[in-house]
């Protein structure tokens, strides 16, 4: 595990990402694979782009070896709440089955906060799926709290 790297994602790495998204019950109901060498669903194009733009938002990927091992997206929040805090958000995190519990989701995590850390943020919080009791067993061991009831509207 020494030698992978996070960072922010390529366009050229969105198939993977998308693999790893759809890599799990939930995931596979909600994203749109294409088969090898085809084009991907220009919605996922289009939200690339928007996240690409957005100095506020970070698509990062965990890569060893030149592949792709590991994702999540950060979001850095503004807000008036809290004397003006900023927030860290982090949010579709997903680990490659290959790599799963050998401790690259605590460093994507380590990582991850780091980044709210330098950009000043004074909070790091996260939603997850009531449906995933070994991701909240996770967050709980890095020291998250489930402080609050989280509330979604589809549109």
């Amino acid at each position: 595990m020494a030698d992978i790297i996070f960072r922010t994602a390529h366009a050229d790495e969105l198939a993977a990402i998308l693999g790893l998204l759809a890599d799990d019950p939930l995931g596979s109901q909600r994203e749109t694979i294409t088969p090898a060498g085809a084009p991907l669903a220009a919605c996922y194009l289009d939200a690339f782009k928007a996240i690409a733009a957005d100095t506020n938002q970070q698509l990062v990927v965990a890569v060893e070896n030149e592949v792709v091992i590991g994702t999540l997206q950060l979001s850095f929040i503004p807000g008036i709440a809290r004397r003006g805090a900023w927030r860290g958000q982090i949010e579709a995190v997903r680990i490659a089955a290959t790599h799963r519990s050998a401790g690259l989701g605590q460093q994507m995590f380590e990582w991850a906060i780091a980044q709210c850390r330098a950009r000043g943020c004074n909070l790091v919080q996260l939603t997850t799926d009531k449906g995933r009791p070994d991701a909240h067993r996770f967050y709980e061991r890095l020291g998250f709290v489930a402080s609050h009831e989280g509330y979604k509207l589809a549109l």
